[in-house]
């Protein structure tokens, strides 16, 4: 019985251990995405981009923002010649501290003194942290009774109801069809290469175009099916809105759906099996997940990391979501993050017809 185990133990780990690729993906990967991990995801909220909007000789008004400033949750934006919804809306500001018209200064002096924090609030969790900073701040800035005169006038954009699912189901969509199409595309390959199926399909007379067509093409209209259902599930159960055109929730869909089955047959060249290819997959999927700002926000993270997120598609598919189904599509996001997942696209689609050219030939 002691011999057939110690045999058994020596054969499972020299399968599992004798490829140097395995290897890699069990032992250093980990510590790797640890190390990231450790340093990328915080749920504290930072990094709040604020624009101040007040006249240049209003000291109060000046003296008030530099306090938001120096606290370190929020840093400065200018205002760009746009007007402070602008700003919100074309995703340049997650707030603006808005002045009275004709000074914060002369508005204390009559007892009328208002400031106006206009909340970017797709994001309810940071929302509410905004406002309760921005409170905290006047209460510290002006410690007298009732904030010194100077009332804070919070206005919610996009989600006043501030409910967590109208932000969370974009990011559960881009989750599922990541899941999915990574995954059962990269599954594909390996399982034909594993099965001995693939020597069959070289022998046809079919171009390298051909054969990479007919074994990602199902799975593109797989992933976009999966988007129109979760896009219905989330207006019907979740009542999200969807305030932008629908062309532009197809398109961003379509090209991020191109994107990730290019990465699932990427993942798919690489491996000798199905299963290196279904942990080559979740290797892409969890930092995937963790650093599209789905549940933390990019911001938050530090420089030395941050550009890993901006290596995800997943992030720019899930900010193209918000910004078209919440804020109703401003042409600029649109069109910048859509740009940015058509040349991953082309970059992972080159890379995998190369790598399947070179294992035909």
């Amino acid at each position: 019985m002691k011999g057939v185990l110690l045999a058994f133990l020596r054969k499972e780990f020299a399968q599992a251990l004798r490829d140097p690729r395995m290897r890699a993906l069990l032992f250093i990967m980990p510590v790797v995405q640890m190390a990231v991990f450790g340093y990328a995801i915080s749920t504290e909220i930072r990094g709040i981009r604020l624009a101040a909007f007040h006249e240049p000789g209003d000291a109060r008004a000046r003296h008030l923002a530099d306090r938001f400033f120096a606290s370190g949750w929020f840093v400065p934006v200018p205002d760009r010649g746009l007007e402070p919804f602008a700003l919100i809306q074309s995703g340049k500001a997650d707030a603006v501290l808005v002045a009275p018209a004709k000074g914060l200064t002369r508005a204390s002096g009559r007892g009328e003194a208002e400031v106006q924090l206009l909340v970017e609030a797709t994001n309810a969790a940071k929302a509410r942290a905004v406002e309760a900073y921005a409170r905290s701040i006047l209460a510290a800035v002006f410690p007298q009774p009732s904030g010194g005169g100077i009332a804070l006038d919070v206005r919610v954009l996009y989600n006043p109801a501030m409910e967590s699912s109208v932000f969370m189901v974009p990011g559960v969509m881009g989750m599922i069809v990541t899941l999915v199409t990574i995954v059962l595309t990269s599954m594909s390959l390996a399982r034909e290469k594993e099965s001995g199926t693939f020597e069959t399909i070289i022998a046809a007379p079919l171009s390298v175009g051909e054969i990479l067509l007919g074994k990602t093409v199902p799975f593109v209209l797989l992933g976009l099916a999966d988007c129109v259902l979760v896009l219905l599930a989330g207006s019907l159960l979740f009542d999200v809105p969807s305030r932008g055109p629908l062309w532009m929730l197809a398109l961003a869909s379509a090209v991020f759906v191109v994107t990730t089955v290019s990465a699932g047959t990427l993942i798919s060249t690489i491996s000798r099996n199905q299963q290196q290819a279904m942990l080559g997959s979740f290797i892409f999927l969890f930092p995937a997940n963790l650093l599209s700002g789905i549940m933390f926000p990019v911001e938050n993270m530090p420089a030395a990391v941050r550009w890993v997120a901006y290596l995800d598609p997943l992030k720019y598919f899930v900010t193209l979501v918000r910004a078209v189904m919440l804020k109703g599509g401003d042409p600029w996001v649109f069109a910048s993050n859509v740009a940015v997942l058509a040349a991953m696209a082309v970059l992972m689609a080159s890379l995998s017809f190369a790598r399947f050219r070179r294992t035909l030939e």
